[in-house]
């Protein structure tokens, strides 16, 4: 009994051998070959194009400003009995109100600009180089200051010093008089003061900036070498200071072409700049030709002038 089931156990065993040696010296299953996966196609861009988005800025810069320059220039071509002509200009040009407009202008925004300039850099200096309590306040109220209209500086002005102001009234009070002796704001002095004041801390703000960069050591190596306060200025921060010089010149001296409130709240009425002369010949004369000439003269001076402020500026790092 026990002689069977060994036989027969060792009859399965070599069975079971012979087969697995079968398998193992057969031949091979053959491999599956992996094909990779075919890639994703790239989705459509859904994106709109630059030029798409550009097209609702430009629209509102030719809708609010374009469009209405474009009207005053087709308007200086068209004199009053229709048609295109150039007799707009000529008889603008060879008016002697329109010319003594122009020199007035000019020389307004020029004197202007210098005053500001050396006002504007003495303030500076003081209020970046010399310690005094309050300082930093003043600093700040400049920043400030630039918000402000300017006719309110007019009108300040005008308490002061006009015919009815603080000035003439204490004159009266003292001496007794019928009338004070300050009307210089009715005249281009009192113009070309009143532009000075309002537009120097355009000047000084650059200024400012500028001095706040300057490196101190240069100033304590000069003043150790020997130098004074003038040469210290004339040789050190001056050189230092004409970039912000140049760019805050140059935007004053745009500015200054462009008054209009000043020059209108002072009451000169013998002060005519080529703003005044738009308005009168608009306003009152009903003169539009001759209006849109003088303000397309006008806008060419501006233009011509803001594009030297941005080279400056540009250059200066304002």
């Amino acid at each position: 009994m026990n002689t069977a089931t060994g036989t027969s156990t060792g009859t399965a065993t070599s069975t079971g051998t012979s087969a697995f040696a079968s398998t193992s010296t057969g031949t091979a299953a053959p491999t599956a070959t992996r094909t990779p996966a075919p890639s994703p196609t790239p989705a459509r861009s859904r994106s709109l194009p630059t030029w798409v988005w550009a097209l609702p800025p430009v629209a509102v810069l030719a809708l609010a400003f374009l469009y209405p320059l474009a009207l005053v220039v087709q308007q200086s071509f068209t004199p009053d009995e229709g048609g295109v002509s150039l007799d707009p200009y000529a008889d603008v040009f060879a008016s002697a109100v329109f010319r003594d407009a122009l020199t007035t202008t000019v020389w307004l925004a020029v004197g202007s600009t210098v005053g500001c300039l050396v006002l504007g850099f003495v303030l500076a200096l003081v209020i970046a180089f010399v310690p005094f309590p309050g300082g930093k306040a003043v600093a700040r109220f400049i920043d400030v200051f630039l918000s402000f209209p300017s006719f309110l500086i007019t009108l300040a002005l005008l308490f002061i010093y006009g015919s009815v102001g603080m000035a003439n009234g204490l004159w009266t009070d003292v001496t007794g008089a019928a009338d004070g002796p300050f009307h210089f704001l009715t005249t281009p002095w009192g113009v070309l003061l009143a532009e000075i004041t309002y537009f120097t801390p355009f000047v000084m703000r650059p200024l400012l900036a500028a001095f706040s960069q300057l490196d101190t050591g240069q100033l304590e190596a000069a003043s150790s070498l020997g130098a004074g306060p003038v040469r210290i200025i004339r040789q050190v921060i001056l050189p230092e200071a004409l970039p912000a010089l140049a760019a805050g010149g140059s935007l004053v001296l745009v500015m200054c072409l462009n008054e209009f409130g000043i020059v209108l709240f002072t009451g000169a009425k013998g002060v005519t700049t080529l703003p005044m002369l738009v308005y009168g010949k608009a306003i009152l004369e009903s003169d539009y030709p001759a209006a849109c000439v003088v303000a397309v003269v006008n806008i060419a001076i501006s233009v011509g002038l803001y594009s030297l402020y941005r080279v400056v500026s540009r250059r200066a790092g304002a």
